[in-house]
């Protein structure tokens, strides 16, 4: 059989493994770091494991590096089982359920009387490290589906058990390193050599299939990596993380605050925080208005018919809230797309009115579970800035491409890099094959013309139409959700939503669904981590902090604070009787840009002495030397993009 690697011809015998093809192309450092292979047979590719026997028909094989993106996942799975081989070594009576790999790492369920802690990690982090310098073969048995029952039952494993019994498959496969027999799909690592890199990052509890009425499982966290250098630059992004973490900053700047006993998963926004995001608001809703959006506003609940008609009842309805009004059934909005869709239908339209564009900061309710709340990144009750685009056929290229520069000039105001995936459609999904492909065409061609890199992410868009999704890269290198767009041409069908052509007849619109920043809290969230707290000018809740040295420039300060909010500058005035090394470190703990000092010399000078948060000290400065010195700070990150800053 004739195989190709990397480009140059094998010939391996029938049934020969992955491996034995591989060694007659790639050798030395290459060969050992290749933990798996794709295998390709026309147009379907086959993920298998090194000693696995090449199927009938390969055409190529594709050797996949541990520092690639599918070895990286290889190695955290095989990392979970490894992890759980140390834990049962340590703790025979914890009984196995779950491990898989998931984006930051993996972690293993295990049911245990006594559930674990980090106190716990030092000892299992010690029997892992053991495990993998033994490289131990991960080995792989197929099984009948009944003998895999018999053998998981006398092991009292009885999570697998029902796993297996789940399974509609006459055969299931077992993977198997050291002591430790794992139910497992696979393929894994060729040994557990490769699963050295790894650390323990924390537990947490987690319900058997994620039902609150099963029991409580004890859930450990960890990461993985291909080598050890990766490992310590990830755990340092960790570190750097946790001293940005929004909750943590939020609470010490004063911006907002959760009340888990009165509204778990819903924001109270204290006055800084509030200032801010107006700010940001006012923005957005004048830059929205300079390129040609009508603001709107829908109801919060609309009855559940419309839910139905929409298809969101059947598809989204896990995510929503209903309530009762006079004996009529109402959910509450997790979207605002309906709305829009309602508005448009208000009038009459031409071919000349197109397109309509609605653009509301609206907000909308979606049921999250407890588990996953998580500060302003996942919550309950957010706003969403979004918006929904009514345009013809004929338009939809050109709209997709303004939405896309709209996305560049955000991403580019804030310093963000992004990625960018064409999402197309799930298989829980509304609408023909026509229309999927059509508007699927249109994201794609509209990306290529904008000449932006993306990949395919196969089955994720909307239950109405693909979408292309952007993720932003923050200063730490985190990828955040962010943008969407959805063209979508079911739901105005449903709808009936129509406008009169040229030729004086009924045609139906197409409809662009479109967040920016998404979700304001996540996007707020997500600028306090970019930015550790010391947010842009601009958008700083309190620009400058007045400070005085004694008491005799009390009247000076406050002068210089009352011509500072004349001028329009966000000033507070700090005449407390403490010492100025106190005032200025506590300023600089709020992350206030500007710091002005009054003394004896300022007080008769009728100026201040600037310091800025980074510690630069800018001297004596007259009153409107230092607000002209604001504005200009404020306007700079708009200079060079496509977006416009107006001195409020």
């Amino acid at each position: 059989m004739t195989v190709r690697v990397e480009g140059r011809e094998a010939e391996v015998p029938s049934g020969a493994t992955a491996e034995t093809a591989l060694r007659a192309v790639v050798s030395g450092k290459k060969l050992k770091a290749v933990v798996a292979v794709n295998v390709l047979r026309g147009a379907e590719k086959t993920l298998l494991d090194l000693d696995a026997p090449l199927p009938e028909g390969c055409e190529v094989l594709e050797p996949v590096y541990a520092d690639s993106a599918d070895g990286l996942r290889l190695i955290r799975h095989s990392a979970a089982h490894v992890m759980a081989a140390a834990v049962r070594r340590l703790f025979p009576q914890a009984k196995a359920t779950i491990g898989p790999a998931i984006d930051t790492g993996f972690y293993y369920d295990f049911d245990t009387d006594n559930p674990f802690s980090v106190e716990d990690f030092d000892a299992i982090e010690k029997e892992l490290r053991a495990l993998a310098a033994a490289r131990l073969p991960f080995t792989r048995e197929t099984l009948p589906r009944e003998a895999a029952i018999e053998r998981f039952r006398k092991e009292n494993e009885p999570y697998k058990v029902e796993l297996i019994e789940s399974i509609d498959a006459d055969t299931v496969s077992l993977y198997t390193c050291g002591e430790f027999t794992d139910l497992c799909r696979g393929p894994h690592v060729p040994h557990t050599g490769f699963v050295g890199a790894v650390k323990l990052l924390s537990t947490a509890g987690a319900y058997w299939r994620g039902d609150e009425k099963n029991k409580r499982l004890s859930r450990i966290y960890g990461t993985a990596f291909a080598d050890k250098k990766a490992l310590a630059a990830y755990l340092k992004q960790m570190e750097e993380a946790k001293r940005r973490d929004h909750r943590k900053l939020g609470r010490e700047l004063n911006f907002f605050n959760f009340q888990e006993d009165v509204a778990p998963g819903m924001v109270f926004w204290l006055p800084k925080g509030m200032l801010m995001r107006v700010i940001l608001e006012d923005f957005w809703r004048r830059e929205h208005l300079r390129r040609g959006y009508s603001m709107v506003q829908g109801p919060q609940l609309l009855r559940v018919e419309t839910w139905q008609k929409s298809g969101h009842y059947e598809h989204y309805r896990e995510n929503m809230y209903f309530t009762d009004i006079e004996d009529d059934a109402y959910g509450v909005k997790p979207m605002n797309c309906i709305a829009h869709m309602l508005i448009y239908k208000n009038a009459m339209r031409s071919y000349r009115d197109l397109p309509q564009r609605y653009f509301e900061l609206g907000v909308v309710h979606r049921h999250e579970k407890s588990g996953v709340l998580h500060g302003l990144l996942r919550v309950r009750q957010f706003t969403q800035d979004d918006a929904h685009i009514l345009c013809t056929p004929q338009q939809l290229e050109g709209e997709i491409l303004q939405v896309i520069r709209l996305i560049q000039d955000l991403m580019g105001l804030f310093g963000f890099d992004y990625k960018i995936a064409v999402s197309t459609r799930p298989a829980n999904s509304i609408g023909t094959d026509e229309a999927w492909e059509m508007a699927t065409g249109a994201l794609i061609q509209a990306v290529e013309k904008a000449g932006l890199a993306y990949e395919i992410n196969a089955g994720d868009g909307a239950f109405y139409g693909p979408k292309i999704d952007v993720r932003l890269l923050d200063c730490i290198g985190r990828e955040w959700q962010c943008s969407t767009i959805q063209v979508d041409f079911t739901l105005p069908d449903r709808f009936d939503l129509v406008y009169i052509g040229q030729d004086g007849a009924r045609h139906r619109p197409v409809m662009v669904h479109r967040a920016i920043m998404g979700s304001l809290e996540r996007f707020i969230g997500v600028l306090i981590e970019h930015y550790a707290g010391a947010l842009p000018i601009w958008l700083a809740p309190e620009q400058a902090r007045v400070l005085t040295v004694v008491e005799a420039g009390d009247d000076a300060a406050l002068r210089a604070q009352d011509e500072l909010l004349a001028l329009g500058i966000r000033v507070t005035a700090d005449t407390r009787n403490e010492k100025l090394g106190f005032k200025v470190r506590e300023a600089q703990m709020s992350k206030v840009p500007y710091m002005l000092v009054v003394g004896e010399k300022e007080a008769q000078s009728g100026g201040v002495n600037v310091r800025l948060r980074n510690g630069d000290n800018m001297g004596l400065k007259s009153v409107e030397d230092v607000a002209a010195l604001i504005r200009a700070d404020s306007e700079e990150p708009f200079r060079q993009g496509g977006m416009r800053y107006r001195f409020a």
